[in-house]
């Protein structure tokens, strides 16, 4: 009876201690975590290098490198299409942007008197708090983008250090075990995301073809801006979708092309769910939906955009792992898609 008194005990200070740990230890944790991702993506092909003959540090090398020159392309046309959205918007008539601009120019002349005062007196003393945010947050990013390759590539050097030391953490029972479970949730894993790009990638373009069709002005940008937000399901897609509606209507002047729009993404959604994802990618991960959006909004209110974005495929992760331990059993049947 004390045992289980005890046991009952332990969870709720374990789960309390772990929900510290990631509140107080996020600067660390998420660099570290968006590290640990990548690492599992690029595995399997630096292995592949690896047994072809080539040195372990170049292999890592160039994976890192594509990667690179992935984002950079996906960076640079998104840059580039921002850039002419930015110019063209002075130039247009009547638009979205005239209205908000006329609205909040009227607002501020009727309470001219007391947002002048209230600026004039609070401004002083908020720009040192301002300026410190904004420069600790472009700091922030500029680490992040040095750190995160930093992380990968030492994480894949010394893979085989750190699952001896998994392996030596475990129970006895499941030692022998660690490095078969390990690898088929690697595969997996790395399998189903490099997947998702492919499929990010004809989403964006069907997207972009849907809205040249249709007229819609930036349909590259909008496109591919609604194809990287699906990275956050059912959430990504409802807020990108937003502004080249609202795009459009202003544009056209009528309900036919914001409907269009819709009709648009509707289908590509329905592509990419029936058609797309099954014969690129395959199988899912495994979660329920009620535990996708769980997830998601938890990581969320945790560490905000980049919980939203890490969360659901760490614990996509686990749920794949407890598909081989007993012990995870209860994360499988809690989050799990399927009945068992």
């Amino acid at each position: 009876m004390e045992r289980t008194n005890g046991s009952l005990w332990t969870w709720p200070v374990h789960a309390v201690a772990l929900l510290l740990l990631l509140v107080w230890g996020a600067p660390v944790l998420i660099p570290l975590l968006y590290a640990l991702l990548l690492a599992l993506v690029l595995h399997p092909m630096v292995a592949g290098l690896e047994r072809r003959g080539w040195p372990r540090s170049v292999a890592i090398g160039t994976a890192l490198l594509l990667v690179l020159v992935l984002v950079g392309a996906v960076l640079g046309l998104l840059a580039w299409q921002v850039g002419l959205f930015l110019d063209q918007l002075p130039a247009a008539e009547g638009s979205l942007w005239e209205r908000l601009d006329r609205w909040v120019h009227d607002l501020m002349e009727r309470h001219r008197e007391a947002w002048w005062y209230s600026l004039t007196t609070a401004l002083p003393g908020r720009v040192p708090s301002v300026l410190g945010s904004l420069l600790n947050g472009l700091f922030g990013m500029a680490f992040n983008a040095f750190i995160i390759p930093v992380y990968t590539a030492l994480l894949l050097y010394n893979r085989r250090h750190f699952v001896a030391a998994l392996a030596a953490s475990v129970p006895t029972d499941l030692t022998p075990r660690i490095p078969a479970i390990l690898a088929k949730a690697v595969t997996t894993y790395a399998r189903f995301i490099s997947g998702m790009v492919r499929v990010y990638l004809i989403v964006g373009v069907l997207n972009s073809a849907g809205f040249l069709l249709l007229g819609v002005p930036y349909a590259i940008l909008f496109g591919l801006l609604t194809a990287i937000m699906t990275m956050i399901p059912y959430v990504g897609i409802l807020f990108s979708s937003l502004l080249p509606i609202a795009l459009a209507y202003t544009t056209s002047g009528s309900w036919w092309m914001p409907v269009g729009v819709i009709g648009v993404l509707g289908a590509v959604q329905y592509l990419e769910a029936n058609l797309i994802f099954p014969k690129v990618v395959g199988e899912r991960l495994g979660l329920s939906t009620l535990a996708s959006l769980v997830v998601i909004f938890a990581g969320g209110a945790l560490w905000g955009v980049a919980g939203m974005i890490l969360l659901l495929p760490l614990v996509s992760l686990g749920v794949l792992v407890a598909e081989d331990v007993p012990a995870l059993l209860p994360l499988r049947r809690w989050f799990g898609g399927t009945g068992g």
